[in-house]
């Protein structure tokens, strides 16, 4: 039986982003494969870390080690405590997190780049993170045997910026999952309202960490050229830098009109999606933008940036706007809003694109990837 590692680390400690994306490619992969022995790694595990598996093929491999610490063993000291310590003897290793560790020689490696936004956006970068990231992903992109990109974008990215080689990248685009569908219940959509105190006014949503790459500062100045009783809902954590994206509601005179939910669990957001008028992600630079795919699959219009990946995500079924332009992105908001011909429009149209992304096509053709790494 084939023994394949991952880097599970991301899923059990991080709710959203990466962690969110490990913990749907694994669930999909455990649907389709039962010839391969999985070894989940996780660092930083409690000392009764014992969650349950996805699959009888899939075993946990933890450590107490903390990211930090094993940082600064790997690649700060260089030291060759490789991954096999805790997985034991693997034919493959796939980190879905950026930066590989050090495994043995023979043992076949494959890390996912999920964006350049570092080197793109370096001055939307967590603070103390992007010497790190700037210093070991291209090292880990050119140690490993193959490279998947979350998109064409970040695929380009790695060609132009790492002058990684065309054949050594394989794009896999995230998926959609079935939880996200179109709410109708009045009582659930209700509730959902009540739950995180908003009222029944019309409201444009956006999803994601408040950081300034998500560009909310221009879409807080958008909202205030629109309809008085329109408010804006975001929902996402602080990230860093976020500041200012505070300062410009008090600035624009919003504090009535903007409310920020904070984290938001997964099992609220359809309703979320579903009860708003629109959803907006005018992002700077996106690996791939699976809000979008969400907000669509729950039948609500979207409008979104021009840049990087957003443009590959929504195809036909969303407006494209330039993110730096607050005029043209308060335009296409109020158009929208103020045709009902171009919202239904928008509401077929996203349904059928967000169908054409699923976790278990996307778990298939990484399948289909190992097998070849593995030749």
């Amino acid at each position: 039986m084939t023994a394949i590692g991952l880097d599970y680390t991301a899923a059990v400690h991080q709710s959203a982003g990466i962690g969110r994306y490990t913990r749907q490619m694994v669930k999909a992969l455990a649907g389709i494969d039962s010839q391969s022995s999985y070894r989940l790694f996780v660092a930083d595990a409690g000392r009764n870390f014992a969650p349950p598996l996805p699959g009888p093929n899939f075993a946990w491999r933890p450590t107490r080690l903390t990211e930090r610490w094993l940082a600064r063993l790997w690649y700060r000291l260089r030291l060759p405590l490789w991954i096999e310590t805790w997985a034991g003897p693997l034919d493959l290793f796939h980190q879905p997190d950026f930066v590989l560790p050090p495994v043995k020689p023979g043992t076949r490696t494959i890390v996912t780049v999920h964006d350049l936004s570092f080197v793109r956006q370096p001055d939307s970068t967590m603070p103390g993170m992007a010497a790190h990231l700037n210093t070991w992903v291209p090292r880990s992109v050119k140690r490993a045997d193959h490279v998947i990109a979350v998109s064409e974008a970040t695929r380009q990215d790695l060609i132009e910026l790492y002058q990684t080689p065309p054949e050594k990248i394989t794009t896999l685009y995230h998926g959609v999952s079935d939880e996200f569908s179109p709410v109708k219940d009045p009582g659930e959509l209700a509730a959902v309202r009540q739950k995180y105190g908003l009222k029944d006014r019309p409201f444009i949503f956006s999803v994601g960490t408040i950081q300034p790459r998500k560009n909310y500062r221009r879409l807080i100045q958008a909202l205030a050229q629109i309809d008085g009783a329109l408010t804006l809902v975001i929902a996402g954590s602080k990230g860093w830098y976020y500041q200012d994206i505070f300062a410009e509601v008090t600035r624009q005179g919003l504090e009535k009109r903007v409310h920020f939910l904070g984290f938001v669990a997964d099992e609220d957001l359809p309703a979320l999606y579903s009860t708003a008028s629109l959803f907006v992600l005018p992002s700077l630079y996106e690996g791939f933008g699976l809000p979008l795919l969400e907000a669509m699959a729950c039948g609500t219009p979207v409008i979104t940036s021009n840049q990087s990946s957003l443009p590959e995500v929504v195809g036909e079924a969303g407006v494209l706007v330039n993110p730096y332009d607050v005029d043209t992105l308060a335009n296409s908001m109020s158009q929208v809003l103020n045709d009902t011909n171009l919202q239904q429009h928008l509401i077929e149209a996203g349904q059928i694109q967000a169908k054409k992304f699923t976790w278990e096509k996307m778990a298939t053709e990484l399948l289909e990837l190992y097998h070849q790494v593995l030749a």
